[in-house]
């Protein structure tokens, strides 16, 4: 028989973690349920997890449609909280953005990032980077450079990437994981490394090169249940180990 002590530590344990699932649904930022920030639109179906990082400058930020910002997301506009930045949208996020836990952006200049654009966690954004040209003053004190930076339509921005102050970078381009991008990346490529450098491109003619080592994934068709997934997946168990050529133990597995 448990314990007292273990009894209770469990239903301790559930009770923490039924408070802190219902903070996390009643703290999340939507078109609805704006909390205490002012944010120039939230779009349709947009959902800031609870909690949130760091949310300063929200009447100079847009929020598309369908949006997906993790926990602990620090948006910016502006340097500092309580200044007036005109009339125009500093920050604005297209339709479908995903930004993975951790996420920042600091916008303080124009800092665009277009629909369905998908980030990993922890990447960083910036319009905004230190100078040091004075030697004898602390780097930390010396007046910033700024520049706008713009990501493309359907790019995928890797975890822990960093995109600094004057990046332009195409439609769907992806950026691996890690990598320091500045400057302008064109349509469709893959840029790597600190500093990023274009790795894979795509050529109207020839396709991707250099070409990719993977055949594409076969997507899910239409109409298809997570029952019928599920059930598909147990078919190499119940046919045997595979032995490299689609035979199991008991023949060749049906087609499907």
């Amino acid at each position: 028989m448990p314990s007292l002590r273990n009894v209770f530590s469990s239903l301790s344990s559930r009770a923490v973690h039924g408070i802190w699932r219902r903070a996390q649904r009643a703290g999340a930022v939507t078109a609805e349920r704006p909390g205490p920030y002012a944010f120039r639109r939230i779009g349709t179906g947009t959902r800031l997890a609870f909690p949130q990082g760091t949310l300063f400058g929200t009447p100079w930020i847009e929020l598309g449609d369908h949006c997906i910002v993790g926990q602990d997301v620090t948006l910016t506009a502006g340097m500092m909280p309580d200044l007036d930045l005109g009339p125009e949208t500093v920050l604005r996020l297209g339709n479908g953005v995903v930004l993975g836990r951790g996420s920042h952006i600091i916008a303080d200049t124009t800092v665009s990032i277009g629909d369905d654009v998908f980030c990993g966690p922890y990447v960083y954004i910036t319009s905004t980077n230190h100078s040091y040209d004075d030697p004898a003053r602390p780097v930390g004190k010396q007046w910033p450079r700024t520049a706008p930076v713009e990501i493309g339509t359907g790019s995928w921005i890797g975890a822990g990437a960093v995109v600094l102050p004057g990046a332009k970078l195409g439609r769907n381009v992806v950026v691996a994981a890690g990598a320091v991008v500045r400057g302008e990346v064109p349509d469709h490529a893959v840029v790597a490394g600190a500093p990023a450098k274009v790795v894979r491109r795509l050529d109207p003619e020839q396709g991707w090169q250099p070409p990719l080592r993977t055949p594409p994934p076969v997507p899910v068709p239409e109409g298809v249940t997570p029952q019928e997934l599920a059930a598909l997946a147990e078919l190499p168990r119940q046919h045997g180990r595979l032995d490299g050529t689609g035979e199991g133990a008991e023949g060749p597995l049906p087609d499907c």
